[in-house]
Formats: C-alpha cells, sequence, structure tokens
C-alpha cells in the first residue's frame, strides 16, 4: 500500500512540474530538491516495510556499522592531520 502511495506521490510531482513548466511559474531549485528528498525518504521506508525481519536487521546493522567507521575515520583524519588548520 505504501508503494502506491509513493508512486502516486512521484507522478504527482512530475505532473506539479509539468504544470508548473506550462504556466510558466518559476520553480525554485530547493523546493525540488526538498520534494525529491521526501520521495526518496518515502521509497526507503517503502522498501524497509517490504523486507522480511532478519533481513531489515542486517540492513539497519550494515547501515549504523558504516555510519560508525565513518565518524571513526573522519576522527582519525582530524588527529593525523591538526597542521593543515591555520
Amino acid at each position: 500500500m505504501l508503494t502506491v502511495v509513493t508512486v502516486l506521490a512521484s507522478l504527482a510531482l512530475i505532473g506539479w512540474l509539468i504544470y508548473r513548466g506550462i504556466k510558466q511559474k518559476p520553480i525554485r531549485a530547493h523546493t525540488i530538491v526538498r520534494a525529491i528528498a521526501y520521495l526518496t525518504g518515502l521509497y526507503t521506508f517503502a522498501f524497509f516495510l517490504s523486507m522480511n525481519f532478519p533481513l531489515l536487521i542486517k540492513v539497519v546493522v550494515s547501515i549504523m556499522l558504516g555510519a560508525v567507521l565513518i565518524v571513526i575515520g573522519a576522527a582519525i583524519q582530524r588527529l593525523l592531520r591538526p597542521a593543515d588548520r591555520t
């Protein structure tokens, strides 16, 4: 059901963009980026809800591990390059 809502939201966004283009009304870039971010989040949410529970746990743990490794890498990089900040 959520996938249907997501597809309809995508079609609504495309229709809105076409409508704005036909009427020659300005479209701000941040509005488009925000709409695409919302749609991406909705697709991701629908994708995660369609998974079985063990697979969902594996994916979430992998995402968290990746985030932790990125933070550790950034911290190590900051420690190794303190002289570059002036």
